[in-house]
């Protein structure tokens, strides 16, 4: 009887020990990710083994801390980039899904020559703060190009005078800085975080166009970038260039077609 009761303590003590271990653990492990940021990734609904072809219903979300999966976790916004792409390595269920884990090559994920149309070229111009849009033009946007410049008058021979004229239309943004735009590779941004201010902002344009973006850079004249409504592929003919004798002239002509065909079409 004694034995058995000597027996019955231990176990007692020891499921006892078990569950002061496992609390202790427990809070150890709080402390250490205590303000720990958590994101949401893509993780797997069910063992997957390897050369899984992966679909919808292979997958779910699930928030894990982010010092667990650095950069390398499949978001929720890039789901469908992996869909129909094999497993490189076999799944667990839960576990979140890394990228070196689905067949993609590495050249389409990372960097920012993935992102260049072929017969296309990036090219990196000064323009940042107010000449931004207050800083606020953000990768994937499409803007105009606008250039101020002093330059010889054609109507007084022997004069400069300032001018300003629409150099390019429509024109896609890939970075603000080292902040790179997301797209169909599936490849990661330079930047992850909020948006911090830029003084640089490289756009995708033909080999000519980058000739002509960077002589009116190196003019010392000024490039400024106007926003565009994502839905907005309108092309505007014949914009003239804006000096003092056509701003004096074309004034009330601006303001009369700004009433008629902006204020009062919206309202």
């Amino acid at each position: 009887m004694k034995q058995k009761a000597i027996l019955i303590a231990a176990i007692l003590v020891g499921i006892l020990a078990f569950g002061l271990t496992h609390k202790y653990l427990k809070d150890e492990r709080d402390k250490l990710y205590a303000g720990a940021e958590k994101i949401k990734t893509i993780v797997a609904q069910k063992d997957l083994p390897a050369g899984t072809v992966l679909k919808m219903e292979d997958l779910g979300a699930l928030s894990v801390y982010k010092s667990a999966v650095g950069g390398q976790a499949v978001l929720p916004d890039e789901l469908n980039t992996i869909l129909g792409k094999k497993l490189r390595y076999s799944v667990r269920r839960n576990d979140p899904l890394l990228w070196s884990s689905v067949d993609i090559p590495e050249r389409m994920r990372y960097g920012l020559a993935p992102m260049v149309k072929t017969g296309l070229r990036a090219v990196s111009l000064a323009i940042g703060g107010e000449a931004a849009v207050s800083g606020l033009v953000q990768p994937n946007d499409r803007v105009d190009i606008l250039g101020t410049f002093t330059m010889p008058s054609r109507a007084a021979p022997g004069q400069m005078e300032t001018v300003t004229l629409t150099v390019l239309q429509d024109v896609s943004i890939l970075a603000t800085g080292t902040r790179l735009a997301k797209g169909e590779g599936g490849y990661q941004s330079a930047f992850e975080g909020r948006a911090t201010s830029f003084s640089s902002v490289t756009l995708e344009v033909t080999p000519r166009e980058a000739e002509l973006l960077v002589f009116a850079q190196n003019m010392k004249g000024q490039l400024t970038l106007t926003l565009r409504n994502p839905e907005d592929v309108s092309f505007e003919k014949d914009l003239p260039e804006v000096n003092f004798q056509f701003l004096e002239k074309s004034l009330p002509e601006l303001n009369v077609f700004r009433q008629r065909n902006i204020r009062h079409k919206q309202e």
